[in-house]
């Protein structure tokens, strides 16, 4: 793409209502506009980076069986009353429909698979199998001021699985667990991701979230370094040492939560009466999972996570464009460089603007995409081009016959 095609502009002044670093950046940098707290539109730059992250995790959960369904925006209230939560959800937002009936627009889906399952299952025969969707949520949330690490409207994949017995659910949790390590480590935050106890709530004595390690982290985590595991703040009075080996040397740090994993149990299949016929005839109730991962949420950690003091530094899976093209008035020959680079497969954003070299290498720094390559008559002199690693500090000069090795 040609940056002078886009309609976007990056900003030089930080937003004045805007206090987490992922949000002033991003809209900064142009790949988010704020439409109101917790409320954002995703702009062409923001829109590539989560088109990728979507496609990386529609991979892993269709490597562990998933099937993708999409599930509407708002469920009616008899579904939530159902579970108790239509009243006990704090963060659920109701709306009134022209036919006098009221809904809930959905922060998760348990209130909508579960009786979609139920037309569906009636013997063991149907078990197990799991669904996923990719699909916006809403949440009332009191503080709504991180940026898309807390909005009230959000990108969420949401995976369900449905099980015969805890022994068939347990074997899958861990296929799940290990898919999204596969993920962090895709996005480019394995490295800094753990696998974290936390408080299970009414669904199990503990649950785990996917905490990444960031000095913007709103949660508290306690790491084990021996066995990369990490236990939440919220239970370390119950949980003080590792809960694999055992190692009370836990290091403390901040963190922000990047996924989640539930066993329901029987939670939500008993309040719909979701059973399933044994081989012996028996009625018994379905047993079930859940498993969410924030896109926008990842999106924003990432920015959190690998930035320096000129702007982003995205991971090469994820960023927007692999190389940023940059011409200092060498039009025609950064246009044919542009070409072929295209016509190799490789994503470019070529910077044609009449703009002035500091205010291109800026805006570059500020977008993060993993390489610079400069077009200028100093470097054509030498029948060479300039090309820089975004996490890397020095450029190094490379010859225009070479330059497609070092980019592929």
């Amino acid at each position: 793409m040609k940056q002078s095609h886009l309609f976007t502009r990056t900003l030089k002044e930080l937003p004045k209502d805007e206090t987490s670093y992922n949000a002033q950046t991003l809209l900064r940098a142009g790949f988010i506009d704020k439409v109101a707290a917790g409320v954002y539109s995703f702009l062409p730059l923001g829109c590539l980076v989560m088109d990728k992250i979507r496609q990386i995790i529609k991979e892993e959960m269709l490597s562990v069986g998933g099937q993708e369904v999409s599930m509407p925006a708002f469920a009616p209230k008899e579904n939530w009353e159902a579970t108790g939560r239509w009243d006990d959800l704090d963060v659920l937002f109701k709306i009134s429909a022209s036919d006098k009936k009221e809904y809930a627009l959905n922060p998760t889906h348990e209130e909508v698979v579960t009786p979609l399952a139920k037309k569906f299952i009636y013997s063991y025969r149907e078990l197990p199998f799991s669904v996923f969707q990719i699909q916006t949520k809403f949440r009332n949330e009191k503080r709504a001021k991180a940026g898309l690490l807390r909005g009230r409207e959000f990108l969420m994949k949401d995976l369900y699985s449905f099980h015969a017995d805890q022994a068939d659910l347990d074997k899958y949790y861990e296929e799940v667990s290990a898919a999204y390590e596969r993920i962090f480590n895709r996005v480019g935050l394995g490295d800094k991701t753990y696998l974290t106890f936390a408080s299970g709530g009414t669904f199990a004595k503990y649950s785990h979230e996917f905490q990444t390690v960031t000095e913007f982290g709103e949660d508290l985590i306690y790491i084990c370094d021996k066995c990369r595991l990490a236990v939440n703040k919220e239970i370390i009075d119950d949980q003080s040492t590792c809960p694999k080996c055992g190692n009370k040397d836990l290091r403390e740090d901040k963190a922000v939560e990047v996924g989640n994993i539930f066993k329901l149990g029987t939670k939500y299949s008993a309040p719909f009466d979701l059973r399933y016929s044994t081989q012996a005839g028996k009625k018994e109730l379905v047993v079930m999972g859940c498993y969410g991962i924030g896109l926008s949420r990842i999106m924003g950690t990432v920015v959190e996570a690998c930035h320096d003091d000129k702007g982003i530094v995205w991971p090469e899976s994820i960023a927007p464009f692999k190389v940023h093209l940059i011409s200092l008035k060498e039009d025609e020959v950064a246009e044919k460089i542009y070409n072929e680079l295209i016509a190799k497969g490789i994503e470019v954003l070529y910077d044609d603007r009449d703009l002035a070299a500091g205010e291109k290498f800026a805006d570059a720094d500020l977008i993060g995409c993993p390489y610079r390559i400069l077009v200028s008559k100093k470097t054509l002199a030498l029948e060479s081009l300039e090309l820089k690693k975004r996490s890397a500090e020095e450029a190094q000069i490379v010859k225009i016959k070479d330059i497609l090795s070092y980019v592929q």
